[in-house]
C-alpha cells in the first residue's frame, strides 16, 4: 500500500448483518495422501467443503493466464474470475498474479501461495520478492504465486470517490495516527462517516464483494487452474486471516497452510454476543503492543547501562513524565535553522509502535525515548538540543531504513512493476483495507462507541489503547451498510486433511500471541509452534522457526510437539559501542536475520506503521 497520511486510521469488520452461511458438511472419512517430496500426517477423518461452496467455485469457469515477463525473475498474468460466484458467468473482477516458477521443474512439488498481510498487501509484490526471502530449496520445488485480493494493488482497485479531490476533501480527519482530543476524535469521525457512505455508494459493487472469504474462492480458482490438487500456503499477519478461513471453507482440499502473526478467525469476524465490542477489543493488538514495550523496559531495568542508556533509572517512569508533557501540547523541534518537526503525543506513540516491530525494537526504544526527553525537556541548553535533535534525526533515519527493509515496498500506482501504469494515481489505500475488514465480520452500529472503546482500551492497555481502538472507526454498521452476503464468519473449528501449521510470536506487537493459541485450539488437528522472538511475526527470526515452516511445506514433517523457538536477537544482550549502537549489529542492517544472505519476509504493514514511515520520510 502506499504511505498516505490518511492510512493512519483503518481497520474493521462488517458493515451490517451478513446472511448465514451454511455450516460445513459433517465429517468424512478420507485415506492418507501422500504429496510430494514426503507424506503429510494426515487426518483419518476430515471435514469436506460444504456442498453450496463447492457448488460456487465448481461453476465457475477456469481463470485463463496470459503470462508475460515482467521482471527478471516473475512472470504476471491478469485474470477475469467471477464478481459474485453466486452468479459465477456473471460479471467479473479481474485479478493481477505473479509466479516465480520453480527452479527444478522436473521435481517440482506445485504452487505455494503468499500473502504479506494488510489487509490490502500485494501478493504480487511479495510473490516477486520470494528470492530475497525463501530459501534454496523453496525456490527449487515451488513455484511462487501471489495475487492481489480483489479491490487492492494491480487488480480492479475499490474507488469510493468520483476523483482525488472529493476524496482528500473528505478524508481530512485521518490526518493524524490517532484522535487524543476531542475535536481530533471529532474530525477523524467526521471522515470516517464520509469513507463508510461513500464506500456503500459509490464503491459499489466492488466494495461489497471484498470479504477474506471471496479471496479464499479466487486462491481456490486459481489453485485448480494452476493444476495443484491441494493448496499450498504460506501467509503473515492478515495472510493467516486469509489462510485460516481457505482452511476452514475447504478443509479436504489443504496439502500444506503455515500461517505466522495470527489473527484468531473467530474473534476477526465477531459473534451476535460481541457484535458491540470494537475489532481491538477482541483482537487484543493494543495488549500485545503494551506486552512487548512493558517486557523491553523491564529488561533494560535489569540491565546495565553498557547495554541500555536507561538501566540506572526507572525506564518506564521515564516514558510516562514524556508521555504525560506530550499530552498537554505538541513540542516544535528544531535540529537545524532550516529543518523542524513537530513531537505530538499521538505521533511520539506510533514510533514506538514502529520500534516494535523491529527485529532489535530495545535499542530502538530505548534510543527513542532517552532522545525525546532531552527534546522536550525545559533544563536543556539550545545547544544540547539541537544535538539533541540532530541525533534524533540520525536515530529516525535508522528506524526509517529499518522498516522500509521490512515490509513490503508500496504499490506504485505510477509505474508499477510489471504493470501497465495506473495514468495520475488515485490512492484507494484506506478504501482496500477498509473494503476487507469493513465485510468479514460484525461491528458496533453507532459510530459514537468508539471515543469511550478506545479510552477504556487505553485505560487497560497503556499508550496503544487509542492507536488500535480507533482503527476500525469507518465501519460502524450504520454508515458502512455495503454487505458482502457471502462473507464467511465460522465455524473455524474445522478439521483439514492435514494440519494447519500456526506461528505465535510472544511479543508479536501487532497480531499477540493469545490470537495464535485460542485459533489453534479451536482447529482439531492444527499444530502450534511458538516462537520467543521480536517484532511482527516470527519467520527468519530463528533457523529454528524459519526451519520448520520449510520443512513442513516441502514434506509436511511438523515440528516436536510444544516446541518454543528462541529469536537470534534479544533485548540488551549486546553491549553499545560508543555511538550508542549495539555491537556487532548495524542498525541499517539488522533485520536481515534470516542468513544466508535473506532477509525477513517483505510483509504489510498495519495503518499506524505505514503513518509511522510516512511522519519519518517527512522528519527525513
Amino acid at each position: 500500500m502506499g504511505t498516505s497520511p490518511r492510512v493512519a486510521v483503518v481497520a474493521a469488520l462488517a458493515a451490517g448483518l451478513a446472511l448465514p452461511v451454511p455450516t460445513l458438511a459433517a465429517p468424512a472419512t478420507a485415506p492418507a495422501a501422500t504429496v510430494g517430496a514426503g507424506t503429510h500426517r494426515t487426518a483419518t477423518t476430515h471435514d469436506v467443503t460444504s456442498p453450496l461452496e463447492a457448488q460456487r467455485t465448481a461453476a465457475a469457469p477456469l481463470p485463463q493466464f496470459n503470462w508475460w515477463d515482467c521482471t527478471d525473475e516473475a512472470e504476471c498474468s491478469t485474470v477475469k474470475l467471477p464478481l459474485d460466484y453466486d452468479s459465477p458467468k456473471g460479471p467479473t473482477t479481474e485479478i493481477a498474479v505473479a509466479r516465480v516458477k520453480a527452479t527444478d521443474q522436473q521435481h517440482k512439488i506445485g504452487t505455494l501461495f503468499v500473502n504479506p498481510g494488510g489487509p490490502g498487501g500485494s501478493g504480487v509484490d511479495l510473490a516477486m520478492d520470494s528470492v530475497l526471502f525463501l530459501p534454496p530449496n523453496l525456490l527449487e520445488r515451488f513455484d511462487v504465486v501471489g495475487f492481489d485480493p480483489r479491490g487492492v494493488g494491480y487488480s480492479d482497485q475499490v474507488k469510493c470517490f468520483a476523483d482525488l479531490r472529493e476524496q482528500d476533501l473528505a478524508l481530512g480527519g485521518f490526518n493524524v495516527q490517532f484522535p487524543w482530543t476531542e475535536r481530533e476524535e471529532q474530525d477523524m469521525m467526521k471522515s470516517a462517516q464520509a469513507l463508510g457512505k461513500a464506500c456503500s455508494t459509490t464503491g459499489k459493487p466492488l466494495s461489497t464483494s471484498m470479504s477474506t472469504a471471496q479471496a479464499a474462492r479466487d486462491m481456490d480458482m486459481l489453485r485448480k487452474a494452476l493444476g495443484d490438487d491441494k493448496l499450498s500456503y504460506l501467509g503473515f499477519s492478515y495472510g493467516s486471516e486469509l489462510g485460516l478461513t481457505y482452511a476452514n471453507m475447504f478443509p479436504d482440499r489443504v496439502r500444506a497452510i503455515t500461517v505466522d502473526g495470527v489473527i484468531d478467525p473467530a474473534q476477526w469476524a465477531g459473534t451476535e454476543a460481541t457484535s458491540s465490542k470494537i475489532l481491538d477489543e477482541r483482537l487484543g493488538s493494543s495488549a500485545g503492543s503494551y506486552k512487548a514495550l512493558k517486557e523491553i523496559l523491564t529488561r533494560c531495568e535489569a540491565t546495565t547501562t553498557k547495554r541500555c542508556p536507561l538501566a540506572d533509572e526507572d525506564p518506564a517512569a521515564v516514558l510516562e513524565a514524556i508521555v504525560q508533557r506530550l499530552r498537554e501540547s505538541p513540542v516544535v523541534v528544531h535540529p537545524t535553522d532550516d529543518i523542524s518537526f513537530t513531537l505530538s503525543y499521538s505521533s511520539f506513540i506510533s514510533s514506538l509502535l514502529g520500534d516494535l516491530y523491529t527485529s532489535d525494537p530495545a535499542w530502538h526504544v530505548a534510543s527513542n525515548i532517552v532522545l525525546v526527553r532531552k527534546l522536550i525537556d525545559p533544563e536543556t541548553s539550545s545547544v544540547e538540543r539541537a544535538a539533541a535533535g540532530r541525533a534524533f534525526l540520525a536515530e529516525r533515519k535508522k528506524l526509517l531504513k529499518s522498516l522500509q527493509d521490512r515490509f513490503a515496498d508500496p504499490t506504485d500506482a505510477t509505474s508499477p512493476r510489471g504493470f501497465p501504469p495506473r495514468g495520475f494515481p488515485y490512492d484507494n489505500d484506506l478504501e482496500a483495507f477498509s473494503g476487507v475488514i469493513c465485510s468479514d465480520g460484525l461491528h458496533p452500529a453507532d459510530m459514537s462507541t468508539w471515543p469511550e472503546a478506545s479510552a477504556t482500551l487505553d485505560e487497560q492497555s497503556p499508550y496503544f489503547g487509542r492507536a488500535w481502538g480507533w482503527n476500525s472507526v469507518q465501519c460502524a454498521s450504520d454508515t458502512w451498510t455495503a454487505q458482502d452476503e457471502d462473507a464467511y464468519r465460522g465455524p473455524f473449528d474445522r478439521r483439514t486433511v492435514s494440519p494447519v501449521l500456526l506461528v505465535g510470536n510472544y511479543w508479536d506487537p501487532a497480531t499477540a500471541y493469545t490470537g495464535a493459541q485460542s485459533a489453534a485450539a479451536a482447529m482439531p488437528g492444527a499444530h502450534l509452534l511458538s516462537s520467543d522472538s521480536w517484532g511482527h511475526t516470527a519467520y527468519g527470526t530463528s533457523d529454528c522457526v524459519t526451519d520448520a515452516v520449510n520443512n513442513y511445506l516441502l514434506d509436511g514433517t511438523l515440528p516436536a510437539e510444544n516446541l518454543t523457538c528462541v529469536g537470534d536477537i534479544q533485548p540488551f544482550s549486546r553491549d553499545l559501542n560508543q555511538d550508542g549502537l549495539p555491537i556487532s549489529s548495524s542498525a541499517a542492517g539488522e533485520d536481515s536475520a534470516a542468513g544466508e544472505g535473506k532477509i525477513l519476509p517483505p510483509i504489510e504493514p498495519d495503518s499506524i506503521v505505514e503513518q509511522t514511515i510516512e511522519q519519518l520520510q517527512k522528519q527525513n
